[in-house]
């Protein structure tokens, strides 16, 4: 699903008059998570899931074919981890 079609989605099970307006109430969600993780909180909406910054440790690793080797520094990433009503209602869609 691209982004028009998931605009068009929420504008149906939001109730919104128009496709601008579900935009507008996708863009300010997805720019709100983006502002709270840029700051390191998480985001907890019960029973939907979780969202976090967490750190990820650097990794060593070989490049194939050569013996030369690399190191990636350590870094902050977005996570998700999904609720139990999420989890229940994806295993029980058919």
């Amino acid at each position: 699903m691209n982004k028009s079609e998931f605009v068009e989605l929420v504008k149906e099970v939001g109730e919104f008059e128009t496709k601008k307006d579900a935009e507008k109430a996708i863009n300010a969600f997805v720019a709100g998570i983006e502002a709270a993780l840029v700051k390191k909180e998480s985001i907890e909406l019960v029973g939907f899931g979780k969202f976090e910054a967490v750190m990820q440790k650097g990794k060593e690793g070989k490049v194939p074919g050569s013996s030369k080797t690399y190191k990636t520094a350590d870094k902050f990433v977005p996570k998700f981890k999904p609720g139990k009503s999420l989890k229940d209602s994806v295993a029980n869609a058919k």
